[in-house]
Order: C-alpha cells, then structure tokens, then sequence
C-alpha cells in the first residue's frame, strides 16, 4: 500500500465583522458609537463593545436584562443599563423586519412590473408606460439603489 499525503491545508479563517460609521440622528450615541470629532455629525463603531452586544443577545435566552446589562458594564468599561439594553435589542429588531418586509414589497413590485410589461407587449399597446420617461426615471432608480 503506498502512502498517500494530503499537503498542507489551510482551514479558512473566521472573518471580523467590519463595522462603518453611521450619522447620528439623535443626540443620544448609542452603545457601542462614539462621535467622530473630525467628522461632525457621523459615529465612529467601536468594535469592543459592539462584539460584547453581540454576545450579549445570547446571553439573553437564559439570563434577564439587568444581568447580562452588569455583564457588558464589566466586560466594556460602558455603563449601560437594562432598560438602554432592552431599547436597542428591539430597536434592532423592529429595523430588521422593516428591511425584511422592504425587500418582499420590492420583489412583489418587481415581479409586478414584469407581468404588466409581458401583457402590454402581448396585447400590443402603443404607447406603452413601460417606453414611457416616467417608467425609465423609476426602473434605474430601483435597480441602483442598495434595498
């Protein structure tokens, strides 16, 4: 029997997640942002504490919100409290349905769309809307926009 070796393998490496600035729209800064102070108006993430509440919202299965609000206080150095807590989990969450249910509504209009354009071409209708200025101003619009 010969031996056969298999090389060196490399197992791919868990990626960071890659946080951005975002503009503050309030004046509160929320937990886990400080201010830019070279760019006024925009939040700079600070990737400590945003990974700390990110293994929070585990932590939140088995333990109650005053809890794991003392755990992140220790492991960040932030004071937060529960009820701060409790605000940006389900703040995060009603955003995460918006943009779920956003995306649904842009496919059902996509699809839409598609099935007026194939009955005006099988009818045959001259002057359609889907030659229209108006239709063309939305549709490029739609496509390059981020949803």
């Amino acid at each position: 029997m010969t031996e056969r070796t298999a090389g060196k393998w490399i197992l791919p490496q868990p990626e960071g997640k890659e946080y951005v600035s975002v503009p503050q729209l309030s004046r509160t800064v929320p937990f886990g942002y400080k201010k830019d102070e070279e760019n006024k108006g925009w939040l700079l993430p600070i990737p400590l504490e945003l990974d700390a509440l990110e293994e929070a919202k585990k932590y939140l299965k088995q333990y109650s919100y005053r809890q794991v609000a003392a755990w992140i206080t220790t492991a960040t150095g932030r004071q937060l409290s529960h009820a701060g807590l409790k605000n940006r989990i389900e703040h995060e969450q009603s955003n995460r349905r918006k943009s779920s249910t956003y995306r649904l509504l842009a496919q059902r209009y996509e699809e839409a769309l598609r099935k007026a354009e194939e009955y005006e071409k099988r009818i045959g209708t001259e002057g359609s809307y889907f030659e229209s200025n108006h239709f063309r101003d939305i549709s490029s619009s739609f496509r390059t926009s981020d949803i």
